[in-house]
């Protein structure tokens, strides 16, 4: 299976993101992914295989539990895939990071007007 095909489902995808938060048992997993999509402990099961036998995650068992690890390695592949499209996104990102820290900018400056002031009326006049 490829590694897209393997990420193109949102269960795994949310095991994934669960996993990154560090080492998850089988059951706090199938707990969070019954809640959020309905599904049952051996659907659970499934995509867990799915991600081991694929290489996304690694499990050891202590004592009757089985303990699940993100392995970084095939989103490292993915993550180098990626790159050659990024400049397509990247542009359009810091852009967007520009205007988001200009309307913060514009905003702290309004909250620090005092009340009743006219907006810009600390500005000198251009003119």
């Amino acid at each position: 299976m490829h590694a897209f095909d393997v990420l193109g489902d949102p269960v795994r995808r949310r095991i994934l993101e669960l996993l990154a938060d560090g080492e998850q048992s089988a059951g706090a997993i199938a707990a969070v992914v019954a809640e959020e999509f309905g599904i049952s402990q051996p659907g659970v099961s499934q995509h867990l295989r799915v991600l081991r036998e694929n290489g996304f995650a690694h499990v050891r068992a202590d004592g009757a539990r089985r303990l699940y690890t993100v392995d970084s390695a095939p989103l490292r592949d993915v993550d180098r895939w990626l790159d050659r499209f990024r400049r397509f996104w990247d542009q359009h990102l810091d852009a967007l990071a520009t205007e988001l820290a200009r309307g913060e900018r514009d905003r702290r400056r309004r909250d620090q007007q005092p009340p009743g002031a006219q907006p810009g009326a600390d500005r000198e006049d251009p003119t």
